[in-house]
């Protein structure tokens, strides 16, 4: 008696250091079903889709210097993250056969052969980036700083972590290959991460060449793990463990629409460091205290906004089974519209999101919330894609997949400043997004093959910011293959 006592008390005291909420009552994980499971409907249809959505890279992407609009069909400037992506993306279209090896690797080479040759310096407008690490945005003409954005650390995250998969994968013994990994090394070690920490531990949000860094650093779950596991586990410029200590130290756990899990709102948060990261069975210090692991906690995240899809708490057209993903996204305008007697707050680009950490919506919904939820929860992910495409058809399904974002709640006759109403349907973007785009494509590849997982698990550099952050279990513990 005096032992469970004692067990339960120290179980307690874990759960309260870790967080609190949901500890002792957290339910089981579910068997999701693998892909060989679905139905052959829906094999079909994630086929198409991962094609169409490869070729979104492939193809808007430029084939000399590599790199990725923000946005397209829409005039647009070069987004670091989603060249990243694109990075991410070729392996991918090459183990699939969408395009051959070689033609992968050379425009993988170009990319990253571009990316060290570019100018790396303090001035305000005559550079790519600083430090190693790249502005958010670039011109696409000639590359460099596109206006007055910030120097990123967390997009250059996402091209780094790109850049390392792409290493990784290509290591046969051509040219080529040999190419890519020597400068996918170069790329990564040159990030100077300790630079980009000027309120040491925490990691900042970025730099400015006039106004000097920005005056936030990253705290709490969201995006940026992948973030921090890549600048804990730099072979030159690593930031200190404690980084990861004083990241957890903001979490929020809490519960929503039935799931108890660790907080963010928009569902991208839950999703991106997932593309590059086998979070499934590896674990912090935090996540043992709940009895979870990061692969879990999304999924319930996934799950609390579908139910909160379900209940439609907002009275939204067409929230359900068939219609839910709140993520940041394009919207169609910015203005407040009295419908059926209530006023609803309408918004353009936006970071929508439900949790119990906060709610915004206004009836938009994005495709990539539940296609990079995929691995996470297919069972309901990909019937809920799959209805999207059945009931609107082209107006939201096209070339490339599925364009960025649609509201069937928006009225015949609003204005709207991006995208098109389509009468008694509702509004539908324009644009697909390149940081929209690539964790479709990547999460749903992890999710048939874990490729993107399984290649990164060979990445010494992702190993060693895992543990340095704490991680231990699972594929750690397993000797090198």
């Amino acid at each position: 008696m005096k032992h469970a006592l004692v067990a339960a008390l120290l179980a307690a005291a874990l759960c309260a250091w870790g967080g609190g909420a949901g500890c002792a009552t957290a339910p089981a994980p579910t068997k999701s079903p693998a892909f060989v499971d679905l139905p052959n409907e829906q094999r079909a249809f994630l086929d198409s889709l991962e094609l169409r959505t490869f070729n979104f890279f492939w193809e808007q992407s430029d084939s000399l210097t590599g790199l990725s609009p923000d946005r397209w069909p829409t005039k647009s400037f070069v987004s670091i993250a989603a060249v990243g992506f694109a990075l991410t993306a070729y392996p991918i279209g090459a183990e699939r056969g969408y395009v051959p090896r070689t033609a992968a690797a050379r425009r993988t080479l170009a990319t990253l052969d571009w990316l060290l040759q570019a100018p790396q310096n303090d001035s305000p407008s005559n550079a790519t980036g600083y430090k190693g690490l790249f502005y958010h945005f670039l011109v696409p003409e000639t590359g460099l700083r596109f206006q007055d954005v910030e120097l990123s650390t967390q997009d250059t995250a996402l091209l780094l972590a790109g850049v390392l998969f792409a290493g990784t994968y290509f290591d046969r013994p051509s040219s080529d290959e040999a190419r890519i990994r020597a400068a996918a090394e170069s790329l990564y070690a040159r990030a100077d991460w300790r630079w980009a920490s000027p309120r040491a531990p925490l990691i900042g949000h970025g730099w400015d060449p006039k106004n000097g860094f920005l005056e936030w650093d990253w705290r709490g779950w969201n995006e940026t793990a992948i973030l921090h596991v890549l600048a804990l586990g730099s072979p030159t410029h690593a930031v200190e463990p404690q980084a990861w200590r004083e990241y957890v130290a903001g979490y929020q756990w809490g519960t929503f629409q039935g799931q108890s899990y660790l907080g963010f709102a928009p569902l991208f948060g839950h999703q991106y460091s997932h593309v590059w990261i086998d979070f499934r069975g590896i674990r912090d210090s935090s996540m043992t205290a709940h009895g979870l692991d990061y692969f879990e906690n999304s999924r319930r995240a996934t799950l609390a906004q579908r139910s909160y899809a379900i209940a439609n708490p907002g009275k939204f057209k067409g929230y359900g089974e068939g219609l839910w993903g709140l993520t940041a996204c394009d919207g169609p305008t910015d203005s407040v519209v009295t419908i059926d007697g209530r006023k609803v707050e309408f918004h353009t680009y936006s970071a929508r999101g439900a949790c119990f950490t906060r709610i915004e919506d206004d009836g938009t919904v994005a495709p990539t919330a539940a296609g990079a939820s995929v691995p996470f929860a297919p069972e309901v992910a990909v019937p809920a894609l799959r209805a999207m495409r059945l009931k609107y058809g082209p107006a939201l399904y096209r070339k490339y997949g599925f364009i960025d974002a649609l509201n069937p709640s928006v009225p015949d006759l609003l204005p709207v400043h991006m995208g098109a109403v389509v009468p008694h349907v509702g509004w539908f973007d324009h644009d697909y997004l390149g940081i929209d785009q690539g964790p479709i494509l990547a999460m749903i590849e992890n999710y048939r093959s874990g490729l993107v997982w399984k290649t990164m698990r060979r990445n010494p550099h992702i190993k060693r910011g895992l543990e340095r952050a704490g991680f231990t279990g699972g594929w750690l513990a397993e000797k090198a293959k």
